[in-house]
């Protein structure tokens, strides 16, 4: 694979799942489940979960139920619950009738409360957020008992009761677990398990003011779903023992185990959705789905598939020790998918005129392209040809260095399926510059061959002049210039200022012309790229997915990989 590893990458996870089905655990049944809170849109590292969760279920036979854990009014809104079920889908994975929320569940989580007071294992705490966090002690000192740590439980039943009914303000109480303030792991000094939130919830309203909290929620609604396998990033890794409490200290219908992966990490490239969000909000990108966001709306846009995702996804492998992963290796896989997919075209972003003068005035032709080399059954497509062409300017140079093989002065190179055209003269405006280029063409070279057997050292791209249609082309590239952008701590100062660069002039074959939204070509030479939805009839956009230059292959053929 071109340097890549062909190999099946390690997953430790499906090994666990093998010697649990191999040991009748669960009956043998596995449910894993994906839980997204909706308080932004999904990113490439949640791909990641995705495609672990969905794709573990089904290579065992399994489920993978679709949870929302909607505990946190304040952050969540209908926007984004609906673009993570449309990037889940994309992605190429469906969840049935198993779409559930923790909210499902909140009437429940709420008994469950009550039987914790009940049996002295939860109490209403009357201080302050700051407070808490005082008495919550270090990594090295051990924490202090609330003073309202041995309420009776006659008045912690009362006080949560009338939490429920709204009869307190924001951060006047909480519901804490009592386990050990002297614990070594912080998580399990004595947790909020609920806090008032007196504002409406996108599902529903004003019936609840107060909310769980996800450590809470999430491990009693595996447990309510049937989940046998909750797998989970690792940072969660200090919350299992707090999961695990929860789980031995309520009456469950069902005993699910948790297991933490390493979250991906990509260079050039932030996953916090609170700096994503900053992003957006203050203009640095054009939203969520712009196309130099690791948002998979954002990369859908720029013209990744699905399928490049998933292999990536797979490519990367499932271990427990964090690394970051080359970006060169992402574009790797849509580089791949692509090239066996997408139709080949010819288009010239910065157009400089050319004039074969020895092509009769008038007359024109249609000449064979190659849809895709890699495809046979993609057949041919026509494109025509005139006496008045446009070529890249690069392409060009009037005072060549060596090594410069393209059109020069006196020199012959070939049109990619046309003729060998020569350079005969230049054309300037006052200033100076190269407007026109006047050259003739040998009619024995048709289809891109001398019969005399001469050789040329450059096959440049073009279209022809009278029949190009204009477009737009929007040249993304990475968001930021350093590999790790918070490496100095502040993100925001490592924003690449050269991200896009818009064309807005662009020749395209006429064939592109009406081409559907979300269509990917390959533009010979320059790239995939990919049909925005801001195109209308008239003017066509397109977005580059990615250039042809292969980094990763080079770098691995470096390594001697």
């Amino acid at each position: 694979m071109n340097g890549v590893e062909s190999k099946v990458p390690p997953n430790f996870i499906r090994t666990i799942i093998t010697d649990d089905v191999k040991a009748g655990k669960n009956g043998g049944r596995v449910l894993t489940r994906f839980p997204p809170e909706p308080n932004g849109y999904l990113h490439i590292g949640h791909a990641k979960s995705i495609c672990l969760n969905f794709g573990l279920a089904a290579e065992f036979g399994g489920l993978c139920n679709f949870r929302f854990d909607d505990t946190n009014p304040g952050k969540e809104e209908v926007e984004y619950v609906d673009s993570i079920m449309n990037d889940v889908r994309w992605l190429g994975f469906d969840w049935d009738d198993r779409l559930y929320h923790a909210s499902d569940y909140f009437e429940q989580l709420y008994e469950w409360a009550l039987d914790m007071i009940r049996d002295g294992k939860a109490y209403v705490d009357s201080l302050s957020a700051d407070e808490i966090r005082e008495y919550r002690g270090t990594l090295t000192e051990p924490g202090k008992e609330s003073p309202y740590r041995n309420r009776p439980v006659a008045e912690n039943l009362d006080l949560f009761q009338r939490m429920r009914a709204g009869e307190f303000n924001d951060g006047e109480h909480v519901l804490r677990a009592k386990i050990d303030m002297a614990s070594p792991n912080l998580n399990l000094r004595d947790p909020v398990m609920y806090r008032i939130r007196k504002m409406s919830h996108w599902r529903t309203g004003d019936k609840w003011c107060i909310y769980p909290m996800y450590d809470y929620a999430h491990g009693q609604s595996d447990a309510i779903e049937g989940v046998t396998h909750s797998i989970c990033t690792m940072e969660y890794e200090d919350h299992r023992a707090l999961y695990d409490w929860y789980l031995d200290n309520i009456n469950v219908p069902n005993r699910p185990r948790q297991y933490e992966f390493a979250r991906l990490n990509l260079t050039y490239t932030v996953m916090s959705k609170r700096k994503l969000l900053r992003l957006v909000q203050e203009g640095y990108v054009a939203g969520w789905d712009d196309p130099r966001m690791p948002t998979l709306a954002g990369i859908r846009r720029r013209g990744y598939t699905p399928e490049s995702i998933r292999n990536f996804c797979e490519r990367i492998g499932v271990g427990k020790r964090e690394s970051t992963v080359d970006l060169a290796l992402l574009e790797y896989s849509i580089r791949e998918d692509l090239n066996l997919r997408a139709p080949r075209v010819m288009g010239v972003l910065n157009p400089l005129k050319v004039v074969i003068e020895n092509y009769p005035e008038g007359n024109g032709e249609l000449l064979d392209a190659v849809n895709n080399p890699e495809d046979a059954s993609a057949g041919i497509r026509r494109v025509p040809f005139s006496r008045e062409i446009y070529i890249e300017r690069e392409d060009f140079m009037e005072n060549p260095p060596k090594k410069f093989y393209r059109l020069a002065p006196g020199r012959e190179v070939r049109l990619r399926y046309a003729y060998f055209v020569k350079c005969v003269d230049v054309v300037k405006n006052e200033a100076g510059e190269v407007t026109e280029l006047r050259c003739t063409y040998d009619p024995a070279t048709r289809g891109g061959d001398s019969p005399d057997g001469r050789k040329v050292k450059a096959t440049l791209h073009w279209v022809s002049a009278p029949h190009a249609i204009e477009a737009e082309v929007r040249l993304y590239d990475k968001l930021f210039f350093k590999p790790d952008p918070e490496e100095d701590g502040d993100f925001i100062a490592d924003l690449n200022p050269d991200s896009l660069e818009v064309i807005r002039s662009a020749r395209l074959e006429p064939g592109l012309a009406g081409a559907a939204v979300g269509s990917r070509y390959q533009f010979e030479r320059l790239g995939y790229f990919c049909v925005d939805p801001d195109s209308t009839p008239d003017r066509p956009v397109f977005n580059r997915t990615v250039t042809l230059r292969d980094t990763w292959a080079r770098v691995k053929k470096a390594e001697g990989i």
